[in-house]
């Protein structure tokens, strides 16, 4: 009999649970969902598992506040980490969030040294490096979740703009998460015709300038909380990827050396995502606007990493 993959989500706030949920209507795996919260996974798992005889999903789901349970993952994806509250700056955020990220992934590595880790925690780039040092792994096994939802998002309004499937809209865009993110609109078509022949330049920087917003455009609708559905639905596509070893191209945080002439940082990049994780990094060239706007983005991602490096001395 085949043994069925193991998926461990760490954080069973709305990014988790709603990751263990696609991950469960799928049948990926098993699934084991952690958090500090007692009661919190366990509950959320049980639900879950509750759901699977109407939808008809096969897979164990568990909810634990330890990490016994997640022994020999094969995927762990880590939603674990505070949002911004009112009041707080970016730098207590982070602070907090490295020291969240820090603990979760030697716990998940302890247990699962030879899992893939996706990570979803913000700020994005600079949690991916933490979990990085954290686990030890070799940068091919840790990668971030930011330039598949960044990609969905601006999917998703250029078929709003044009009335068509998002299915027939194709895209690319690199560097950082959110406001750092850089479209190519050169690599974006439609049913195979380029963007730039069906919208003009103008409609175009719109859409990229709503992209970017797109967390904060939720933010402020919800106003109680942030985007779960779609972070949630980039994370498990990764996870489908890696563990189908699909060998789907993707937008994703990896580690860059040579790549791109960026120097060892995770930065979001085209990427062949596969069994061992980060397969390839597909390198594309750039024109000058760019390749200005990318280096604004690798410079920012150097600076957070700075900090963390700072935070976890």
């Amino acid at each position: 009999m085949t043994k069925r993959a193991k998926i461990t989500i760490i954080g069973a706030g709305n990014v988790g649970a709603t990751c263990a949920h696609w991950a469960a209507v799928k049948e990926l795996g098993d699934i084991v969902l952690v958090d500090v919260v007692e009661g919190l996974p366990q509950g959320k798992g049980l639900d879950l598992f509750e759901a699977s005889p109407i939808e008809g999903f096969d897979c164990d789901i568990l909810g634990t506040n330890g990490y016994g349970e997640t022994a020999d993952s094969d995927v762990v994806i880590i939603t674990s980490g505070l949002a911004r509250k009112p009041g707080m700056s970016r730098d207590e955020l982070l602070t907090k969030n490295v020291e969240i990220v820090k603990t979760v992934t030697e716990q998940a590595a302890k247990f699962s040294p030879n899992a893939v880790l996706i990570v979803v925690s913000n700020p994005l780039d600079a949690m991916v490096y933490t979990a990085w040092k954290a686990s030890g792994f070799p940068t091919r096994r840790v990668v971030g979740q930011a330039g598949v939802l960044d990609t969905a998002r601006f999917r998703a309004f250029i078929a709003m703009e044009l009335g068509c499937s998002v299915e027939d809209v194709s895209t690319l865009l690199l560097g950082g998460h959110g406001d750092d993110m850089v479209p190519l609109p050169g690599f974006t078509s439609v049913g195979g015709i380029p963007v730039t022949h069906l919208l003009s330049k103008l409609d175009l920087d719109r859409i990229v300038e709503r992209a970017r917003k797109g967390g904060g455009e939720i933010v402020g609708l919800l106003k109680t909380g942030s985007a779960y559905y779609a972070p949630a639905a980039a994370a498990v596509q990764m996870a489908e990827a890696i563990i189908k070893d699909k060998r789907r191209v993707l937008p994703c945080a990896a580690y860059c050396n040579s790549e791109f002439n960026i120097g060892g940082y995770f930065v979001g990049v085209p990427c062949i995502l596969g069994r061992t994780g980060v397969e390839k990094i597909i390198e594309v060239p750039l024109n000058e606007e760019e390749q200005a706007a990318f280096s604004v983005s690798v410079a920012h991602v150097k600076e957070l990493v700075g900090q963390v490096e700072q935070l976890m001395k």
